[in-house]
Order: structure tokens, then sequence, then C-alpha cells
């Protein structure tokens, strides 16, 4: 039998800007399929490039990605990338564009082409799914912080992807929002990497972390291991949470030489 091939798989990805910044310099990472792992590190550490990389917004290499059996590396394979992949951004006011909460959500099952009984229905689930039943033509502009949030992640849900990426899902909520946010994204059963300085949500969501620095992999383990090493975190301008301050697990983590 052959093995599940991964859901994504980065292999020796590097991303220069034009300005001669260089954003990601040879990572190697691979996701399981229904694997949940949060993406942490400073500032520029290139988080966001590398999400922008596995929707096809930046160019790469052929070859470099494969993201649920896409290549975004190649330009007749990147218009298939929404259909499979969704991306939550850091601000949800970036994603809401449209005049009702409905229209926001209908807006990338339209694009699919498919027909408008269908969309209606994707639509009705999704906000269901996120708790917004009857939000429907509420105007977004009007939503609360978690409400957005909410919406937006109605919007990509409603693509049915097989991967969702987060870029900072819990900026600007306040707790009951982010506890919403937390409850939301455990329920999801399909693959997730959630990118975040928040480590107690990573911790409330992943199992697995991912460290980066200035574009390079630095460690990637079991997450209470990796976040639990102070050494570790210090050296790369993250603290470990307060939740693990007195925890010390006997996992390991591998960090890159």
């Amino acid at each position: 039998m052959n093995p599940v091939p991964p859901a994504i798989r980065v292999a020796n990805l590097s991303y220069t800007y034009s300005g001669g910044l260089t954003a990601l310099h040879q990572v190697d990472v691979e996701v399981a399929a229904g694997e949940s792992i949060g993406l942490v590190g400073p500032n520029g550490a290139g988080k966001t490039t590398l999400f922008l990389c596995l929707t096809g917004v930046l160019a790469v290499p052929p070859g470099s990605i494969q993201v649920a059996g896409l290549d975004p590396g190649r330009r007749e394979e990147r218009p298939r990338l929404p259909a499979k992949v969704g991306i939550i951004f850091q601000n949800s006011d970036d994603q809401l564009f449209n005049a009702t909460v409905f229209d926001d959500v209908a807006f990338g099952p339209l694009n699919l082409g498919l027909p408008p009984d269908e969309v209606r229905r994707r639509v009705a689930e999704a906000l269901d799914h996120v708790g917004l039943a009857g939000f429907e033509q509420r105007v977004p502009f009007h939503l609360s912080g978690g409400e957005k949030r909410r919406a937006a992640l109605a919007g990509v849900l409603a693509m049915r992807p097989d991967i969702l990426l987060m870029d900072e899902p819990s900026m600007y909520l306040d707790p009951r929002g982010r506890r919403e946010l937390i409850r939301l994204v455990n329920g999801l059963a399909i693959t997730k990497v959630i990118a975040s300085h928040d480590l107690e949500l990573i911790l409330e969501t992943c199992r697995r972390a991912v460290l980066l620095d200035r574009g390079r992999l630095i460690a990637d383990g079991p997450v209470q291991a990796l976040f639990a090493d102070a050494a570790l975190m210090e050296a790369h301008g993250l603290e470990v949470p307060h939740s693990l301050t007195h925890h010390r697990p006997d996992e390991q983590h591998h960090v890159k030489p």
C-alpha cells in the first residue's frame, strides 16, 4: 500500500524579494494530512512569506512545494489552489469587503462557478459552523472583532478547503472571541498551519510546532517540549509560555544544526 502523501511538502525552499531581502533560506518541512501545527518565530522570521508561497501569491521554483497535491510553482496549477487551500489574514478587514456577510461568504463559492442553490447551501453551512447563522444580512463593517474573524473563517470554510492557513488569528480578539476561535479551530477536521505570536493559543490548538528565524527553520518538534526550552526560546526572541513555566516535558524536539 502506498503511504499517504503529506498535505504540505516544502523542499529546500528559498525566497528573496526584489529588494534583495532573503525571507526564506533552504526551508524543509512536511505537514501530514489532518495535522495541526504551529508556525512561530520573531517578527521578520518568514512566516507570512511562507504562507504567501504556499498559496501561490509569491512565485516559487517548480517542485519546491506541494500543497494538497498541487505545485504552486507551476503556473497552470495555481488557479486550482484557492479551492484546496484557504488562508485567514491577520486583519479580517482585508477579507471582508462586500455589503453583507452573505455576499462575503458567497464570494469564493461563486468564483468556483457553483450553482446558486449550492452557493446558498455552503453559505448556510459555513455560517452555522462558526456560530453566525442569522447574520447573512449584517454589514461586516459593523461586526465585532470576534464576529469579523468568524465571518472571514466562514468565507474560507465555504470553499471546503483541504488545508487552512491562519496568520495571527487571535490578533485584535478579546478573551471571549479568542476562546471561541480556539473552539472553532479545534473542531475543524482539516490540515491547519497556524502562525502566531500567541504561544498559548498554539499550545491549545497544535501538538507540533515549527520555529523559524531570519528565514531559516530552527526547530521542529512536539509543541510543549519546544516551547519549554527556555534557552531556545530566548535565543530566537520568544518566551516560554506562562502555562509551561513549571512544566518539564519528557519529549525532545529536533533542532537543525
